[in-house]
């Protein structure tokens, strides 16, 4: 069931946003409970126990039990979101990432204040890269004399995707910690220097996400934004082609858009 779409969620672009959604729907459902049940409760507390009803002390107090069990059934409904929903989507959706050759794997260094990303071309391999290659016209360090780096090619700020397929992107930053954000896939991941962190997802609905950094950065956060545009199959691979020309002639990772 759907629970989500009574809270207001904005657009929903991957497959594994729909359960996302809805453990967040949970949430909330058990909030406006609690909230209605304690501000009915509290009414009638301050009608039931008033100063003018209960002229005199009552020293002993509530003897019912009520109030222990319905703390103990909210506990109970807490630990089965948590065991029962949030655990086991966090598991699927942070250690158990798609395989096999239909999957879509990119690498992404986040610096102030943009985004790159490096595709591996057309032959869907990556060449080597090393951290003591990395320069200003070589941000993610490739080796542009290994032969799988030839048809490599990076992109700044907007990058493309197929639609329904499994996409990987490895994210790493340069300087400082960013964090990858696109709202309608429900993904944020941080972004962390020295550190390789995948995140993956299945775009479901063609056409163009902004991207976000939910991490504060700098003085320039605020611009740091990116452009991914979810396409067809066919689209996708005539780009890939596209870029991928265009980074052998150059001598490997030389494509920018």
């Amino acid at each position: 069931m759907d629970l989500s779409r009574y809270i207001g969620m904005p657009l929903l672009a991957t497959e594994h946003g729909k359960s996302v959604d809805n453990l967040l729907a949970y949430v909330h459902w058990l909030m406006i409970i609690l909230f209605i049940g304690w501000s009915a409760y509290f009414l009638y507390a301050v009608f039931r126990f008033s100063a003018k009803r209960n002229p005199k002390a009552d020293y002993v107090g509530v003897k019912s039990h009520i109030g222990t069990y319905l703390e103990v059934g909210v506990a109970l409904v807490e630990a089965v979101l948590l065991f029962g929903f949030s655990i086991p989507l966090w598991a699927k959706v942070v250690d158990r990432p798609p395989e096999g050759q239909g999957t879509v794997v990119i690498r992404m260094v986040a610096h102030q204040f943009n985004w790159t990303f490096l595709y591996p071309g057309k032959d869907g391999k990556f060449g080597r890269q090393d951290v003591s290659l990395v320069k200003t016209d070589n941000p993610l360090g490739l080796d542009k004399t290994d032969p799988l780096a030839k048809d490599d090619f990076i992109v700044e700020g907007d990058f493309q995707l197929p639609v329904n397929k499994d996409v990987i992107i490895h994210l790493s930053s340069q300087d400082v910690i960013h964090s990858f954000k696109i709202v309608p896939f429900r993904i944020t991941q941080d972004c962390i220097p020295g550190m390789s962190i995948p995140t993956w997802f299945k775009p479901t609905v063609k056409g163009r996400y902004q991207i976000n950094c939910s991490q504060l950065c700098g003085n320039g956060h605020y611009s740091m934004r990116g452009t991914l545009s979810v396409v067809e199959q066919a689209e996708f691979d005539a780009w890939i082609a596209k870029k991928s020309g265009g980074a052998a002639a150059g001598g490997g990772g030389g494509s920018y858009e």
